[in-house]
């Protein structure tokens, strides 16, 4: 009888074990699966963030180059005017210089195969050179 008494309580014993085991994954399983989820949710939101601060990282590199650039361009500007107002006072009251030029670019408009030079006459008697292409653009 005994040894039916310590088969008995094995099975009590391992019945309970499997019913203890039992009970305990379906407490601690859904705190598992909800703690799991909080994880993933924290994960998700600190993914979220870090790529808006690399977008918004982004947009003000690109508008801080945009600033430079613009800064750039109106120092071109600048230099751009200078140059002009330079070579303007140089060529004021220097007309035999501004005459050699007009000759130049006269015999280089004959010397291409791509322009046609046409003559018309002015009040001063001083023709101006209009292009083949320029003519067919005004009809």
């Amino acid at each position: 009888m005994q040894q039916d008494n310590t088969m008995r309580n094995a099975l009590i014993i391992g019945a309970s074990f499997l019913v203890s085991l039992f009970v305990i994954s379906s407490v601690v399983g859904p705190l598992y699966n909800v703690w799991a989820q909080s994880l993933d949710g924290k994960a998700e939101l600190q993914k979220a963030e870090f790529t808006r601060q690399v977008k918004v990282l982004e947009a003000k590199a690109l508008k801080d180059a945009s600033v430079l650039q613009a800064e750039a361009e109106v120092e071109r500007a600048k230099g751009a005017s200078a140059a002009n107002k330079i070579l303007g006072e140089s060529l004021k009251g220097n007309s035999e210089y501004l005459t050699y030029l007009y000759i130049q670019n006269l015999e280089n408009a004959d010397n291409s195969k791509e322009k046609t030079v046409i003559y018309v006459p002015t009040e001063k008697g001083i023709p101006i050179p209009i292009t083949e292409s320029q003519r067919l653009k005004q009809n």
